[in-house]
């Protein structure tokens, strides 16, 4: 079987319906030589039964990597989905966040060994992501300006996060100005080389709390291993769905700060468990 550019690994849990307008946005994609590994943290049986019925019509290659619910497990699904993932190079998505049409193409065009790219994203009003399906999604309502002046609208009167993120610049003049600044990764939004992810045992499976585990631990680790953490601000773009903000435990705090004191980038426990 040919070899992918790509894989896309999709973060879900539970919400169908934002994962069908992100698997909408993958669908237009100007570069369609990648995979879609969808790493599901233990979703219900409906959620199974309607992607299951979704990935026989999709044009996409696409799989489900499913593991049953028992607390948050991020990180050990996101570790079986590197192991099933055929792509030099991985993209990390989380299930709410729908890729602009260039975000496959802008990854591979900036990303290569010794790189890992951090994107951002703007977080879509609760009107705009009532308003959207996947049929919107397909025909690039998102990309069009009177969309973007609905959500300057929304904006200046609810205060909408991260507008400015929202913007996809093709300009080399301003994509340098808006990334002069170094920036961390988010890990509804990265992409990294698989070898160069594997040198570091991927994902540390003992975070079990959304909090840190699959962005500051890997990037602080990646960066030990010598690789470069390069900001796509406004290149890589992603328009992420509203919804209630989810409880953030710091239960995870402690471990992270044990990892930064010992600086080893190798985690034994990742992708083989030491």
């Amino acid at each position: 079987m040919k070899q992918v550019k790509a894989s896309v690994i999709i973060s879900v849990y539970n919400r169908f319906d934002f994962l069908q307008l992100v698997l909408a946005g993958l669908e237009i994609q100007t570069e369609q030589d990648f995979e879609v590994i969808v790493s599901d943290d233990g979703s219900n049986e409906q959620f199974v039964r309607q992607l299951d019925t979704l990935i026989q019509a999709s044009p996409l290659r696409l799989q489900h990597n499913w593991h049953a619910d028992d607390g948050f497990r991020k990180n050990q699904i996101l570790n079986s989905s590197i192991r099933l993932a055929t792509g030099a190079q991985l993209i990390f998505l989380d299930g709410d966040c729908i890729p602009h049409p260039a975000f496959i193409a802008e990854h591979l065009a900036h990303g290569g060994p010794g790189k890992c790219l951090a994107g951002r994203r703007i977080d879509m009003s609760d009107r705009l992501t009532r308003q959207l399906t996947p049929e919107y999604v397909r025909q690039g309502i998102l990309q069009r300006p009177i969309t973007m002046i609905g959500q300057l609208t929304d904006f200046l009167l609810r205060r909408t996060f991260h507008f400015m993120n929202g913007f996809y610049v093709t300009n080399p003049l301003l994509r340098r100005y808006f990334n002069r600044k170094e920036r961390g990764l988010l890990g509804a939004n990265f992409s990294v080389m698989k070898a160069d992810l594997e040198a570091i045992n991927g994902f540390d499976e003992r975070y079990t709390a959304p909090t840190f585990g699959e962005d500051s631990d890997v990037d602080f680790r990646l960066r030990l291993h010598g690789i470069q953490i390069i900001p796509v601000l406004n290149i890589a773009v992603t328009y992420h769905c509203h919804h209630k903000l989810l409880p953030r435990p710091e239960v995870s705090k402690a471990l992270y700060e044990q990892v930064v004191r010992d600086r080893i980038a190798f985690t034994p426990y990742g992708l083989v468990q030491r």
